[in-house]
């Protein structure tokens, strides 16, 4: 998966999703032999992932949702609950790196989980570009 890398022009929220996502990106691009053979590299890697995703859950859970006009609170609103939905779905998993023995499914599911993460990403900014759209006349 293509991650969103940080961009110095982001929100410090943005930027904090945008970081915490390449690093849980970049700890599931790490081999594993299938099945593992090094006991060890495996608890390390179930550590590191668990890690990145706290890290993750906590950027998501410091975004705040941009709805000061009214015909965008609907759609703020569908965002918080998407946030909300994504830092459950981030907690499962957290429990699943560590407990699952397929790791190719749970590493699956984590890759599923960034790309929901990336769209919801790209939910904030549109409700972003339609709130400064709005508020500078727009098109007609």
């Amino acid at each position: 998966m293509s991650a969103p890398v940080p961009s110095p022009g982001l929100a410090p929220a943005d930027r904090a999703v945008a970081t915490a996502v390449r690093s849980l990106d970049l700890a599931l691009d790490l081999t594993l032999d299938d099945p593992p053979e090094d006991r060890d590299r495996l608890e390390g890697w179930r550590r590191l992932v668990r890690q990145r995703l706290a890290d993750l859950r906590a950027a998501l859970a410091a975004e705040a949702v941009p709805t000061e006009d009214a015909w965008l609170v609907a759609r703020g609103g569908v965002l918080a609950r998407e946030r909300d939905a994504l830092g459950r779905r981030t907690a499962a998993l957290g429990s699943a790196v560590l407990d699952s023995p397929d790791t190719g499914a749970v590493r699956a599911d984590l890759r599923r989980l960034l790309a929901d993460v990336a769209h919801h990403v790209q939910r904030r900014h549109d409700l972003a570009y339609d709130a400064v759209e709005l508020e500078l006349g727009g098109e007609d």
